[in-house]
């Protein structure tokens, strides 16, 4: 999203990188460390900003509030971030599924009412 979007619509985005790692950390209930080790285990990048800082959209901060939900259970932090990786795209998976199958639906009632 380019610099010189409105703030409001920055904000509303879910992929705009608005929380600093202090921030997403406080918010999550838990510290940077976890941050870090959640992406050295590649379940999210974040952004840097100019200077270098990690920054969060609130859509990385889903991700990671359900790996923390896993470890907080006892899940070692690895296997955490694989079953949210394995979630996110059995609903990417899903979704699309759903798609084929409402196009298909629409080209045969198309089909079928071109037949009669």
């Amino acid at each position: 999203m380019p610099a010189d979007t409105p703030l409001s619509d920055r904000l509303d985005d879910d992929d705009y990188p608005a929380y600093t790692m202090g921030r997403a950390a406080e918010m999550l209930g838990t510290t940077p460390g976890f941050l870090r080790a959640i992406g050295e285990a590649r379940l999210i990048t974040p952004l840097r900003s100019e200077g270098g800082h990690r920054r969060y959209s609130r859509y990385q901060l889903r991700i990671a509030a359900r790996a923390r939900e896993l470890v907080d259970r006892g899940t070692p932090i690895e296997a955490a971030c694989r079953i949210v990786i394995l979630e996110d795209q059995l609903e990417e998976a899903q979704r699309i599924n759903a798609e084929y199958r409402r196009a298909a639906g629409e080209a045969s009632h198309g089909a079928d009412a071109g037949s009669s």
